[in-house]
């Protein structure tokens, strides 16, 4: 006997909540709020628009189906059922936070405040619930396959994200490493005449790589391409063609890459296809690497620790 679909309902904790949590009185988080130029009415307003959605979304779910909910901080520790169907209410960005730990469950995004989210991945409102619950449950039509990017250490540490991933010192400071392309992976070259690439890196098959000293290295999606990836591709006046979210392709870019006698730039952005891989190895005590902005959940890599960053075979199934 077959168990019933599952609706996991995912979703975060409300400035509101957070504010009164903190100062404990609903009149506190007022005062402090007023002390700052704001008002607790246009919080408490979002708050309860989020409360109506999360309610909207719950009375839609059939009543043969089961229900759960996850809170963002406890996605990690939540375990996701082949059967479930995933809703997220709330931003675009909860979406991305919850992509790692699916494998193929359709996600419908529920915007619980429009007009403050760009819809990117949250395309529907509350009232859509009813409609949409059934049709992902029971058809793959109108499911958007979108693009993840992945990066995979040396000793098996794995990292999935559906924006970009980050790679580089904890705190943003200087990172060293090597950095080299795989494969048929494309870089696009800065203006910098020098040239610190060394070819003994024999886990690289265009046997190239380059020593940097950066700010860290992004890989991104073409659903990435709506966030960080966009201004650091608008701050380069945009060379290179961004990926499509549903494209097999990634695009990556080293921020502040410095030149020295013993560091180049001649390395500082590319594309990659779904066999190219691009390979960072650590020259610095230790960097980190993590995925859509969750920084609390990274990868730990010391010197000379390599790892792969690429397309991942894993897709997020969004219900368009």
């Amino acid at each position: 006997m077959s168990l019933a679909p599952r609706v996991v309902i995912v979703h975060r904790t409300t400035e509101y909540e957070k504010l009164v949590a903190h100062h404990g009185t609903h009149g506190q988080a007022a005062f402090f709020l007023s002390s700052r130029g704001r008002t607790i009415e246009e919080v408490a307003e979002r708050h309860h628009r989020t409360r109506r959605a999360l309610t909207a979304v719950a009375s839609a779910i059939p009543l043969t189906w089961r229900q759960s909910r996850v809170e963002r901080a406890d996605l990690d520790r939540f375990l996701f059922a082949p059967e479930d169907v995933v809703v997220v209410v709330g931003q675009d960005g909860l979406v991305a936070n919850v992509a790692k730990y699916l494998a193929g469950q359709p996600v419908v995004g529920i915007d619980s405040d429009p007009g403050r989210n760009p819809g990117v991945l949250v395309r529907h409102r509350p009232a859509d619930a009813a409609r949409l619950l059934p049709a992902a449950r029971a058809t793959a039509t109108g499911v958007d396959e979108l693009t993840m990017v992945e990066a995979v250490a040396d000793d098996t540490q794995r990292l999935l994200a559906l924006n970009e991933i980050y790679l580089g010192a904890a705190g943003h400071q200087t990172a060293r490493y090597r950095l080299g392309l795989e494969d048929d992976g494309n870089s696009r070259h800065s203006g910098d005449s020098r040239d610190s690439r060394d070819s003994r890196d024999s886990g690289n098959d265009s046997g190239v790589v380059e020593v940097q000293a950066s700010s860290g290295v992004l890989v991104g999606t073409g659903t990435g391409a709506t966030g960080w990836i966009r201004s650091v591709w608008e701050g380069r006046g945009g060379p290179l063609p961004l990926p499509r979210p549903t494209e097999d392709r990634l695009v990556w870019f080293v921020r502040e890459a410095w030149p020295s006698p013993a560091t180049g730039t001649s390395q500082v952005a590319g594309l990659l296809s779904a066999t190219s891989r691009l390979t960072l190895t650590v020259e610095s005590e230790r960097l980190i690497a993590f995925g859509d902005g969750m920084e609390g959940d990274s990868l730990e890599l010391t010197w000379g620790q390599s790892v792969r960053v690429g397309v991942c075979g894993r897709r997020l199934r969004l219900v368009g």
